[in-house]
């Protein structure tokens, strides 16, 4: 049974808000940007954009107009959209990533209402589950971790990540803070709808992942089974030869996932069930904070600086999948 919101929001409150708040006070406006003077980035021209904001030296130097971004000078309203599927309800250890989802959610946004900022959420499992409207109150963060409940096990199709992200786009009309909160684990071809939310709102790939989805142990004959399509397969996870088919196979799914985060774009917290969550937000915060001190020379788009797009993902980390698929193929 998952903890009950209440308990868990309590826990993190002693645990890891008092330390984080503090680290935060004083510059929280670095985190966001916005409508404010100071100049933040720069970005492609998008429709029902301020003509105002267009930066006319890029824009005759791309020959596509860039407008630029602001540090955030006014409330700020952040959405969690929370995939809630199958495969996010497994963990080889003492947690699982839905719990490890439920207190970063929990403890981010938290921080956000404390300084009077909103917070909404989309849940998506097999569909939209539920559309919190945004708020800025403790009860708001109550309900959203109550929200996070663990899936059905029900027999089903593979997530759709894409039509996930395209009911996202369609609920957030105003520009805005947006978590992604996912182990990325469904169906192919997401990239572009990620692509298309983060030109309109600032967008954060929460990636979720246990170590057991990049290495399989040695146990033995064992039955796998996919969280969401309920499909087994019985393996000998004894076999070396086995083990190195499983790990090259995560190993290129791991580099297609980290393609298709830099091509969309946009800044990426990797948690692991086995991390510590407040030095894995510790971290967070520390990226944001120096990604807001660049100099706008400093963060002119990749065209002009001759560097990729790399989305803030730390190299090595391993990318989360269901191991009964990357087994599937290794016996292929």
């Amino acid at each position: 049974m998952p903890e009950p919101a209440l308990a868990l929001l309590q826990r993190l409150e002693w645990t890891v808000l008092r330390r984080l708040d503090g680290l935060l006070q004083g510059d929280y406006r670095s985190f966001w940007r916005g409508a404010g003077i100071d100049l933040a980035d720069l970005r492609e021209y998008q429709h029902h954009d301020d003509v105002r904001h267009i930066d006319w030296n890029v824009t005759a130097r791309l020959q596509q107009p860039y407008v630029r971004q602001f540090l955030e000078d006014r409330d700020l309203t952040a959405w969690f959209v929370l995939d809630l599927s199958g495969s996010v309800d497994f963990g080889s250890g003492a947690t699982t990533k839905l719990e490890l989802s439920r207190a970063f959610v929990g403890a981010l946004a938290r921080v956000i209402t404390r300084r009077g900022n909103r917070v909404g959420a989309i849940c998506f499992s097999r569909g939209v589950d539920a559309v919190l409207a945004p708020a800025a109150t403790r009860l708001q963060v109550l309900r959203l971790i109550d929200r996070m409940k663990p899936p059905s096990r029900e027999a089903g199709a593979e997530t759709a990540l894409a039509e996930m992200l395209a009911a996202a786009a369609g609920v957030i009309r105003r520009r805005s803070l947006v978590f992604v909160v996912s182990d990325f684990i469904g169906r192919p071809g997401w990239g572009d709808d990620l692509a298309r939310l983060a030109r309109r709102h600032e967008v954060v790939a929460v990636r979720l992942y246990d170590a057991a989805e990049m290495a399989l142990p040695d146990v033995g004959l064992v039955t796998l089974e996919d969280a969401e399509t309920g499909e087994q397969l019985f393996v000998d996870a004894a076999d070396p030869g086995f083990r190195q088919r499983y790990a090259a196979l995560a190993q290129a799914q791991e580099q297609a996932l980290r393609a298709a985060l830099a091509k969309a774009g946009v800044d990426t917290l990797e948690l692991a069930t086995g991390d510590d969550l407040l030095g894995a937000l510790l971290r967070f915060a520390e990226l944001r904070r120096r990604r807001a001190r660049l100099r706008p020379s400093a963060r002119l788009p990749a065209e002009l600086c001759g560097v990729e797009a790399a989305a803030g993902s730390a190299p090595g980390r391993p990318q989360a999948f269901i191991p009964e698929r990357a087994a599937r193929r290794a016996v292929e």
